[in-house]
């Protein structure tokens, strides 16, 4: 079952086309990944989900029903203009917020020393907000969008601000988020999470989506019939010896020995690949080069560009 539905969504601000008829379903229990160029209309569709504003045309339906007040403490949104109270100290400020999101003093005291332990931040609760580093602030105010535990969680380039130890954290904590049976939906320019997390992706561009679909799905379709071998013998023989239907795009010699990167014409199988490379050298590994999220990223919104302008 979806837990979020956009029907044919549109968003017009003082002329600017935001969102042109964008429509997304995002599967109860899933990590949804957002996707698109800057200013390509994905911050529009979250504040739209979260309520901060209304579509123009369209609909957002949660768990089958009009999307509406009633479903906001359901919601928990981390957008990408943080925005915590630098005056205020951070133990009173992270209360505050709990108790807007419908939790008791006491309930929200118990879940708040959880978090601040697990995050290693206990010694700023008498802090002001000011005095902490980005990344700190950014801790504090991902606990305050998490600790209610809404079934929907929206985070808007969640990785912002953090080191790689940090970001790591963040990522195991949205995965046991997603086995505990919350909903993400998730907007950043990092790929190499998108592949670590998501299950299903859109990606927008221009305010249209021009990509949608499961991860698995997507890079299958995008696959370019790369293989990449690591071979024992000479590199010379190998070059000279490859039949005709198979491209040498790369050799190479690195710490992982002797590298072969081979593009298989349309029509041809791998195993035919695999005679050629037997008679001519000795082979340690071979797997297919699957494209990732970066190389498809590049390509989808290239050529939706020049569709645009031909």
């Amino acid at each position: 079952m979806n837990l979020i539905t956009a029907s044919a969504v549109v968003k017009d601000f003082s002329g600017h086309r935001a969102l042109n008829q964008v429509s997304m379903e995002v599967p109860e229990g899933s990590v949804y990944g957002l996707l698109g160029p800057n200013g390509a209309g994905k911050t529009t569709l979250l504040r739209i989900i979260n309520q901060i504003t209304a579509p123009d045309q369209g609909s957002i339906h949660f768990n089958g029903q009009p999307i509406g007040p009633d479903h906001r403490p359901m919601i928990g949104y981390l957008p990408e203009e943080r925005g915590l109270y630098k005056k205020m100290k951070v133990g009173e400020q992270a209360l505050y917020l709990a108790r807007l999101k419908g939790l008791s003093k006491h309930e929200a005291m118990l879940r708040l020393k959880v978090w601040f332990q697990k995050f290693e931040i206990g010694a700023w609760w008498d802090k002001k907000v000011e005095e902490l580093s980005k990344g700190m602030a950014q801790k504090v105010q991902f606990i305050t969008t998490v600790l209610h535990e809404p079934k929907l969680l929206i985070f808007d380039e969640p990785f912002s601000g953090f080191d790689p130890i940090n970001v790591n954290l963040i990522k195991q904590e949205i995965l046991q988020m997603k086995e505990q049976g919350a909903t993400i939906i998730f907007s950043t320019h990092n790929m190499a999470s998108v592949e670590e997390l998501c299950d299903h992706i859109t990606l927008i561009n221009e305010s249209e989506v021009v990509l949608q679909g499961k991860m698995s799905a997507i890079r299958e379709k995008y696959r370019a019939n790369k293989y990449l071998v690591s071979f024992q013998g000479n590199p010379e023989k190998l070059s000279k010896g490859l039949d005709p239907r198979f491209e040498l795009l790369k050799l190479e010699e690195n710490g992982m020995g002797r590298q072969a990167t081979i593009r298989i014409n349309e029509g041809e199988g791998s195993g035919k690949l695999i005679r050629n490379l037997v008679e001519i050298t000795e082979i340690k590994s071979f797997q297919e080069i699957l494209p990732g999220m970066n190389d498809i990223f590049i390509q989808v919104v290239n050529d939706t560009i020049q569709k645009k302008g031909s």
